[in-house]
């Protein structure tokens, strides 16, 4: 017994030094002497709007060095009056004091900005700033940008006395959601391009009232927010073409409020432009919506007489659903671009009537599963009580078009014999393989010449970079010079203002030879 004591006192007197050495906590620290390293040298804070606080920004302080370095100082060269905010691994604040960094380790710092600009006169405003680590000689800093943009705001409770709005938006099969918004007040029916805006919740169109967009305007859409044009109400977007390809400084840009550039691409942003069943006639001339659940929600009924929306000079993409979503409308587009969508680039339903004429329908997305063909025609729709909701499909008229994408079939046909289904399609390139199902299906019988006629059929578009949703189309497209003249002519210039009168292509771009 006395000897067992014995062993486990030794063992134990062994042990204690070692477990105390691995339990202490006073490192031996140096100063720093002005040897960090960065991860960068400047941290560029993503654009953003007067008064809404950026994304959180990091940035990670190394220490290479073989001994555990103290860092007398760190702080915002601005002080607590900075716009900036910092925190330091864990702790929140603009002054530390006494940061430890052990030997090959590093740090991390967690930048964030809010500044208010609109009481200036400036639409525009370079926020600037730095971290500053130590001082004197030992001195080491990193630069602080930021791009804040001055806006108009527009939400739920910002007019005084002003009626509010409530709106079952539609979904799929006959379901919708409850959405809340606000009326646009008198003083904010015309959109300039002096600054841009920003809308929360759904802004809606009352009655007997018109929504302008000047050319060059930007609105800006928050998370579940949108546009809705309500009953006896109207939209006019009168964007231009512009000399600029890439800023695009004369169209009109719907699109949401993420202005980071890892957002640049990410579909279902906000909700959806939604021209209801009692609004009237919409036009649309050079407007850009992207990332957005449904770019244009489109609402029409049997009696319409006059189009429901005329669309042209358009390019809609990257929506999580779809594109362009009509129901019973009744629509005529012309060089329109509907590119990549988590469902149907163009999707008509329960009948209506549309029109049209050199258009580029493409789906190639790859930001998830894709539910839907490119293009979706159907006179009806199935409920989900199981009831069918049918009406006619006075006529859907594709002329001088592309409808392809991704997939071996991209056009999707389903009609009620019960009701009119008058489909035409002419001088177009088209991306078909009916299954087994549809084969047998006279919708897909692409030798009948009264639905079908001069069609290319599972030919290369050779578009530039489908990827960025650029539909451009190349040297190899199947579809140069194979448009209809007599159409053309309906049509003469191209998306981008180019002539297409003399040897029209098909869809909204005519090929033009780079130098």
């Amino acid at each position: 017994m006395l000897k067992t004591l014995g062993i486990r006192l030794v063992v134990l007197l062994v042990l204690l030094p070692i477990l105390w050495s691995s339990c202490r906590k006073d490192f031996e620290y140096s100063p720093s002497a002005g040897n960090l390293e960065f991860s960068k040298d400047t941290v560029y804070l993503d654009t953003i709007f007067s008064k809404i606080s950026s994304s959180t920004y990091s940035l990670k302080v190394y220490n290479r060095s073989k001994k555990d370095l103290l860092v007398p100082r760190i702080e915002l060269k601005g002080g607590i009056g900075s716009s900036y905010r910092l925190n330091v691994d864990g702790v929140a604040g603009s002054t530390f004091f006494d940061i430890p960094i052990l030997a090959k380790d590093s740090i991390y710092i967690f930048i964030e900005n809010t500044l208010d600009i609109t009481e200036t006169a400036q639409k525009e405003y370079l926020s600037t700033d730095a971290i500053v680590f130590d001082s004197g000689a030992n001195l080491q800093q990193v630069e602080l940008v930021t791009l804040i943009r001055d806006a108009v705001f527009l939400f739920p409770g910002k007019f005084k006395n002003g009626p509010g709005a409530s709106f079952s938006l539609p979904a799929e099969n006959g379901t919708s959601s409850q959405i809340e918004g606000f009326v646009l007040p008198e003083g904010q029916l015309d959109f300039t391009n002096q600054k841009p805006y920003v809308i929360y919740g759904y802004a809606t169109v009352g009655p007997d009232k018109t929504l302008l967009m000047d050319a060059g305007t930007r609105v800006y859409f928050h998370k579940n927010s949108g546009l809705i044009i309500g009953k006896d109400a109207a939209l006019k977007i009168n964007g231009a073409l512009s000399e600029d390809d890439t800023f695009l400084e004369n169209e009109v840009i719907l699109e949401g409020d993420r202005l980071e550039r890892t957002f640049a691409d990410v579909p279902g942003q906000w909700g959806s432009i939604w021209l209801t069943s009692e609004s009237r006639a919409v036009e649309i001339n050079y407007l850009t919506i992207r990332n957005a659940t449904t770019g244009l929600l489109v609402e029409g009924n049997d009696s319409a007489n006059t189009p429901t929306l005329t669309i042209k000079n358009t390019k809609i993409y990257n929506s999580s659903h779809s594109n362009l979503w009509a129901r019973t409308g009744t629509i005529n587009g012309e060089n329109l671009v509907l590119g990549n969508a988590g469902n149907s680039s163009l999707k008509c339903e329960i009948g209506g009537s549309y029109t049209f004429t050199h258009c580029t329908i493409g789906n190639y997305f790859s930001s998830g599963f894709r539910l839907g063909p490119a293009l979706q025609i159907s006179n009806y729709q199935i409920l989900n009580t199981g009831e069918i909701s049918i009406k006619n499909l006075k006529k859907a008229t594709f002329e001088n078009c592309i409808i392809t994408g991704s997939t071996t079939n991209e056009l999707s046909l389903m009609s009620e014999t019960s009701s009119m289904f008058t489909i035409y399609f002419n001088h177009s390139l088209i991306t078909s393989n009916p299954n087994t199902i549809d084969q047998g299906n006279p919708n897909y019988n692409f030798n009948n010449d009264t639905i079908y006629r001069n069609i290319i059929l599972n030919q290369n578009s050779d578009f530039k970079d489908t990827s960025k949703n650029e539909f451009n189309i190349g040297f190899n497209s199947a579809g140069i010079g194979k448009g209809a003249i007599n159409k053309a002519l309906m049509v003469p210039l191209d998306i981008l203002g180019f002539d297409r009168t003399n040897a029209p292509d098909l869809g909204a771009y005519q090929f033009i030879e780079e130098n």
